[in-house]
């Protein structure tokens, strides 16, 4: 007999999903976000876009073939998102030897000193982004102006982004009523005429891209509510208690990272909770640590920063709120004694 019996226990269960299905899922849904961050950035964000994506692909082949000596796994799309998302969380003039780096950090260090795909405890491009940010802070707020940086790279245009432009008003004594002619109105907001990373700015094509994933059951809806939702909680409750001080939620959901972030960087499988209850503490906590940082700390957004801390929380709340096995657990009934 050539062929072999395979016997495994119970249950057995197949979705028919599988890691490239999801990943190119991931990329499909990104097209909206890339496709307006070429419109507005033009030539940067096409050039930060390739490279990023074919620096992650390169050193993960790089890596698995010569340094792990395993079969290099580049086709299944894992590689192309984490390159993509690091792109999107970066400014569309930045050199690419900071791209490079940025890649190799991401790849190396935040995916593959861990064993790959599957093992990394922190989402791997944000690891990427926090790198650069920490180590280049200039060159990483140095945010191009859209529109006029279309046919430029390097010497693009640049100016403060609108959650820059709120926190420097207010430490400066500037009231928030004053400060909100200052940025884009909120269907420039919406839109994604503002300064910002790649693929952070345009809520509406982050918006379809994240309802798409949810369509197609990429992802559940648990974290980015209860992200999204919790940012225009918390930002809320500070609005109505001094509006001059702090803006409102729309404000916040609109810019920086909140909606990239809540959508496709938060939700990823490997750094996230697995049972639903778990998701939604995880999603409560990005939401607050990232108003408290872009409120009280020292940077104006702090997505990346929420995402991070909470990565590291996620296998304690996985070992506290497990997801339920299957089968059912049954109760013994007492027998009673009717003598």
């Amino acid at each position: 007999m050539n062929q072999k019996l395979v016997v495994s226990p119970s249950p057995h269960v197949h979705g028919g999903d599988s890691v490239p299905k999801n990943m190119y899922g991931v990329i499909i849904a990104l097209i909206p976000a890339l496709a307006a961050s070429l419109w507005y950035f033009g030539l940067g964000a096409l050039i930060v876009s390739l490279t990023a994506v074919a620096a992650c692909v390169l050193f993960e082949w790089i890596i698995q073939k010569y340094l792990m000596k395993t079969t290099p796994s580049i086709s299944d799309g894992s590689a192309a998102v984490t390159g993509l998302l690091l792109a999107f969380n970066l400014p569309t003039n930045i050199p690419l030897g900071l791209i490079i780096i940025g890649a190799a950090v991401a790849i190396g260090i935040g995916k593959m000193t861990f064993g790959g795909l599957g093992n990394n405890p922190f989402n791997p491009a944000l690891v990427g982004r926090v790198f650069l940010l920490i180590s280049f802070p200039v060159q990483m707020t140095s945010w191009p102006v859209p529109v006029e940086s279309r046919f430029q790279y390097l010497d693009a245009s640049t100016g403060a982004t609108p959650l820059s432009v709120i926190k420097e008003g207010v430490a400066s004594g500037a009231s928030v009523s004053d400060l909100m002619s200052e940025i884009p109105s909120y269907l420039n907001l919406f839109l994604g005429n503002m300064g910002g990373s790649a693929g952070e700015m345009a809520g509406v094509a982050l918006i379809l891209g994240g309802l798409y994933m949810i369509w197609r059951k990429i992802i559940t809806w648990h974290i980015p509510v209860s992200v999204l939702a919790s940012v225009a909680v918390f930002t809320g409750i500070l609005h109505l208690v001094d509006p001059e001080t702090y803006v409102g939620p729309l404000f916040h959901l609109l810019t920086g990272g909140v909606l990239l972030g809540a959508f496709f960087m938060a939700t990823d499988y490997v750094s996230s909770p697995m049972s639903r209850q778990g998701m939604l503490l995880y999603g409560i906590g990005i939401g607050v640590i990232t108003v408290l940082i872009r409120v009280y700390g020292a940077y104006p957004e702090g997505v990346s920063f929420a995402i991070l801390i909470m990565n590291g929380f996620t296998p304690l709340i996985d070992k506290y709120m497990k997801p339920k096995r299957f089968g059912e657990k049954v109760k013994t009934a007492k027998v009673q004694n009717t003598k």
